[in-house]
């Protein structure tokens, strides 16, 4: 890489960091601009989430959609008391959690699926014992597995280890008792073990 491109990328990170209040602040402002930035960093992410709750490409891509279409009128009940990214990842599991709910307005929704994506996403700029040892290929069994497990196990799962939220917190956005979710989110783990061999 040429060192004047290094430089700038280094540069660019830097600015990353020190530059998020500023983005936030025009973004609560209604900036198009402040509020595509946002779009820029964090779409990815969003839509990872997305696709482990939905189970499929094409409900994920709807669903990051509505989140940053929305983005412009939730900015205000930011209020800066969680990271911007874990509340951000918080708006896309509300925004999924209604989406499975008419999806099968018949019936009742279990959401919360938050485990196995901190594997498959290491967040982290040190990486986990655990998560140096996973191949490439063994995160895409992981990702597959979890996509495979039923919407009740699937969905706290989900919230619990990629949207890292408590599990209060997932009873609350799912209308469940904490114990209950605590059970799904066991079994939902004890599927994934089996599914995988390990």
């Amino acid at each position: 890489m040429p060192r004047g491109l290094q430089h700038h990328r280094s540069e660019a990170k830097v600015m990353d960091v020190l530059d998020l209040e500023t983005v936030l602040e025009r973004a609560r402002a209604h900036d198009t601009e402040a509020l595509g930035e946002i779009y820029h960093r964090y779409a990815r992410r969003v839509f990872g989430l997305c696709r482990y709750m939905l189970g499929s490409r094409e409900s994920a891509e709807d669903a990051t959609s509505e989140v940053f279409l929305k983005l412009q009128r939730s900015m205000e009940s930011y209020d800066g008391s969680i990271p911007f990214p874990r509340w951000l990842l918080r708006v896309a599991g509300n925004q999924c959690i209604d989406a499975l709910r008419r999806r099968q307005r018949g019936r009742q929704v279990i959401v919360e699926v938050e485990d196995g994506a901190a594997v498959i996403e290491a967040a982290s700029p040190e990486r986990s014992p655990l998560s140096a040892v996973i191949s490439t290929e063994e995160r895409a069994q992981v990702r597959d597995a979890i996509a495979r497990l039923p919407e009740n196990y699937r969905v706290p799962l989900v919230l619990r280890y990629y949207s890292e939220l408590s599990y209060d917190e997932i009873a609350q956005q799912l209308g469940l008792r904490r114990n209950y979710v605590a059970a799904l989110i066991f079994r939902a783990k004890q599927e994934l073990r089996r599914t995988l061999g390990h």
